[in-house]
């Protein structure tokens, strides 16, 4: 269990990432500066973001980002779309475009210490957090912060962070949450699970009954495991890892065709969700059900080659879009259609081919770009400059 995390829910991310060259994002972009242009492109990325359409949202970011290269909310925004498919290079790269636009950005700064420690550069996240807290001792955000930034490579002051925290602010919960995961991460299991159970007294969330779920099935406390992942699934009914956990629980205690259920509701709230399909897929062989086993085994393995498509295609766009940024539009174009080789449905590298052939003069094959666009994600509407 990892101790870095800003929000109720557990952290993956995905490490299988190309690294990609830092963007340069406040170089001459390939279009024209709009700031209003841009500040209309970020609010309808936003409305996407909430609606889950993040491919959208991600390409409308770029196009906001390259119209407004000083505007630091929307460099912000994209950093954290970037950070979401795993582009760390160029998400710090748009976090430091937010904060040399505005240095007392705290959102953008943060968001810049975490994926500096995700991307293994925790000096200098350290050193950054360290610097913000020493400069106000007294608030307990930056002493979190700083904890957080400190989890990954210095454990003992991690902590020390946390109870610091702690001591400024008794009710953070978020602080007593990952004080427990950093806690149960060197075995100090019981001190994990009181610290668990005071964040649930103060706030119950499903979260919390998660941890403390995973925490007893690692113990091997199946029954008590099972109890507390009941609980955080009747708290969020759409809490996907809960209801796969809860399967592989249910599957150490041989209960086949509760682990069966629990993980076809894990699938049913996030079908792409690979390792619920190669579990449900041994729950259904060792119930008996080898046919159904198979066609499963089968499903996983589509949804495995097609995530790889589709990771191997994003970063593709993502090293595109940096190009076409940097003006270099005959490399772009090159490189979004490299993206649309490994992944013909991959709608934000027609977008991006899009906005490059309209920087080339090529209306015509630029309105066919958008219109692929368009047709594999309705959201994907071309640029308001575009013929």
């Amino acid at each position: 269990m990892t101790s870095v995390v800003l929000a109720f829910k557990p952290a993956y991310y995905n490490t299988a990432v190309a690294t990609l060259a830092v963007l340069l994002l406040l170089a001459a972009p390939a279009i024209q500066q709009d700031p209003q242009g841009a500040r209309d492109t970020y609010t309808r990325a936003l409305e996407l973001e909430t609606q889950g359409n993040h491919a959208a949202a991600l390409s409308l970011l770029w196009d906001a980002a390259a119209a407004a290269p000083r505007d630091a909310e929307i460099q912000n925004a994209l950093g954290e779309a970037l950070e979401r498919i795993g582009a760390l290079d160029a998400a710090l790269a748009a976090y430091r475009a937010a904060l040399a636009a505005r240095p007392d950005f705290q959102k953008a700064s943060n968001n810049l210490i975490l994926a500096l420690v995700k991307g293994g550069n925790g000096t200098e996240a350290v050193e950054r957090a360290r610097a913000l807290a020493a400069a106000v001792p007294a608030d307990p955000e930056r002493q979190f912060t700083l904890a957080l930034a400190q989890s990954e490579q210095d454990v003992s002051g991690a902590i020390e962070s946390f109870r610091r925290t702690l001591a400024l602010a008794p009710r953070h919960v978020l602080a007593r949450y990952n004080l427990a995961l950093t806690l149960s991460r060197i075995d100090r299991t019981a001190e994990a699970i009181d610290e668990l159970h005071r964040a649930i007294e103060i706030e119950s969330r499903p979260e919390l009954h998660y941890a403390l779920g995973v925490i007893y099935w690692h113990q091997g406390e199946l029954d008590t495991a099972a109890v507390e992942l009941r609980d955080a699934v009747a708290d969020n009914d759409r809490y996907a890892d809960a209801y796969y956990t809860l399967g592989a629980v249910l599957k150490a205690k041989r209960d086949w065709k509760g682990a069966a259920a629990a993980l076809g509701r894990a699938i049913a709230i996030r079908p792409e969700f690979l390792p619920a399909h190669y579990t449900l897929a041994q729950v259904l062989q060792r119930a008996g059900e080898g046919s159904r086993a198979r066609e499963e085994f089968d499903r996983a393995e589509r949804l495995r080659q097609q995530g790889a498509q589709e990771q191997e295609a994003s970063v593709l766009t993502a090293a595109g879009a940096q190009q076409l940024e940097r003006g270099e539009l005959t490399p772009a174009l090159e490189t979004f259609r490299r993206a649309t080789a490994v992944l013909n449905s991959y709608a934000p590298a027609y977008y991006q081919m899009g906005r490059t052939l309209n920087a080339l003069g090529d209306a015509a094959a630029a309105r066919e770009a958008f219109a692929r666009a368009r047709q594999l994600n309705p959201s994907l509407v071309p640029p308001r400059k575009s013929p």
